[in-house]
């Protein structure tokens, strides 16, 4: 069986389009890609970006990729009472973490930091339908 996989192109061409939405909405993110064992492929920021926002978008990231979903599953469930995702290792409860598809198979995911939780996720959803 041949597994897809996650190029650096593949990353380049989901951090373009994140980045070509948080521009359009003035937006200014970190923006994390990782393969599919959660090891940091691709990482931009703006020079103006909080460097903070560096090490979230990557957490993101990893826990999109390690629990296969998003992760506003985790921060939805903490929200609604679920605390239990706050014990989960890894987890980020917080929108912005979305995973990298190919053919139905996790490739990666990207992490957005920078803004409202909700925005990053906007970011997110945007470099993901890249791929």
């Amino acid at each position: 069986m041949n597994k897809p996989i996650l190029t650096l192109d593949d990353a380049k061409r989901v951090a373009s389009a994140a980045e070509a939405e948080a521009r359009a909405n003035d937006w200014k993110v970190s923006i994390a890609v990782v393969d599919d064992g959660g090891h940091l492929l691709y990482m931009q920021r703006s020079h103006d970006t909080r460097f903070g926002s560096v090490e979230t978008a990557i957490t993101k990231a990893h826990a999109a990729a390690a629990l296969q979903m998003p992760t506003k599953v985790s921060e939805d469930a903490v929200m609604s009472g679920r605390l239990i995702h706050l014990a989960l290792p890894g987890v980020i409860p917080a929108e912005g973490g979305v995973p990298l598809l190919r053919d139905g198979i996790l490739v990666g995911a990207i992490g957005i930091s920078g803004v409202r939780s909700f925005q990053d996720g906007q970011i997110a959803a945007a470099g993901a339908k890249a791929l």
